[in-house]
């Protein structure tokens, strides 16, 4: 009997110890886990500010309020898609619009029929100059063309790498007298960047101005304005519109070719631009030019101002339109426009 009750007390004390450390090791465990835990949380901490710190984009993380607000302005986005289409489908069955062509009542407080903006440079005077005595009107015909016919039409420029110099006070001169220009502030004007000129000039065009269309044009250009509303009005139904002469052409690899495209590699073997409209005068829509204005800071910009705005036409549902009153360069009888 005795050495059955040692064995049982020897059994229980062995159970106790085993469950003693048991306890321990999971003690120890939960010890060493939360020890991990806070070690990568720490890292994780240090590994985010100093990539704040390399990268220089230490912004604050952003708030409810204005997560709120950006998903408000994307429903009001969506919803006034949903009502253009809308007034669309109406123009199909016969709605017509209070400012059409032949509407002489004034366009104050109403949206404008078009906005012209005629691309310009410094030293191009004598370009502004020959516009304004044939088919722009300047002074108060300027402003009467506003009012009775819905139509802007300004200069567009940037400003001097040198701000305030000669040719930025030669220009403000010239504006103090004409009134004519539509200043692009924040571009440096060069040569070398009207593809991003062009782009500052429909997102700023469609910020400043509320209208059906947004027309760029060269300044060696001549437009028969009146040709031009008529045309337009044809295509009012159509709210998402890409309106020029539309044509492709031959990417150039040579370095030393005046047309040489440096991102050629993105058009693949055969070296091929898309169908895209002539740089020589197109229009948009209003609703591209507001898509253009609010994702200004990432659309991409190639070498040439015409394929970089035919480039964002691919991806969006876009109607592309062939209008051959708009190639200025050709012989096109009763066109639009011609060049110089």
């Amino acid at each position: 009997m005795k050495g059955r009750g040692s064995q049982a007390r020897s059994i229980m004390l062995r159970t106790r110890i085993s469950a003693v450390m048991l306890s321990m090791a999971a003690i120890m465990s939960s010890i060493y886990v939360a020890g991990r835990l806070w070690q990568d949380a720490e890292n994780r901490i240090y590994l985010s500010k100093e990539l704040d710190r390399r990268t220089g984009q230490g912004q604050p993380a952003i708030s409810v309020d204005d997560t709120l607000k950006l998903l408000g302005c994307r429903e009001q986005k969506r919803r006034l898609a949903e009502l253009e289409m809308e007034l669309a489908a109406a123009k199909q069955q016969g709605f017509v619009p209070k400012h059409s062509v032949a509407d002489n009542a004034t366009m104050t407080g109403k949206r404008l029929m078009a906005v012209i903006g005629i691309m310009t440079e410094f030293g191009h005077k004598s370009h502004r100059d020959s516009i304004r005595k044939s088919w722009m009107p300047t002074g108060s015909a300027l402003r009467k063309l506003e009012e009775d016919k819905g139509i802007i039409i300004r200069f567009v420029i940037g400003r001097s790498a040198n701000r305030g110099d000669s040719s930025d006070k030669a220009i403000d001169d010239e504006n103090s007298k004409t009134k004519d220009f539509f200043f692009l502030e924040n571009h440096v004007e060069s040569s070398e960047e009207l593809s991003l000129k062009s782009k500052l000039y429909f997102s700023s065009a469609a910020d400043t101005w509320d209208a059906d269309f947004y027309a760029k044009v060269n300044d060696n250009v001549y437009v028969n304005i009146d040709k031009l509303g008529a045309m337009l009005a044809t295509h009012w139904d159509k709210p998402r519109a890409y309106i020029g002469c539309m044509k492709s052409g031959e990417v150039f690899t040579n370095s030393n070719h005046k047309w040489y495209e440096p991102d050629s590699w993105k058009f693949g073997d055969g070296k091929s631009y898309f169908r895209h409209a002539s740089g020589e005068m197109y229009v948009i829509s209003r609703t591209v030019a507001q898509f253009i204005s609010i994702n200004n800071a990432i659309l991409h910009v190639y070498a040439h101002e015409d394929i970089s705005v035919g480039s964002w036409m691919l991806g969006l549902s876009v109607k592309h339109i062939d209008e051959v009153q708009l190639c200025c360069s050709g012989s096109v009888q009763g066109g639009i426009c011609a060049t110089a």
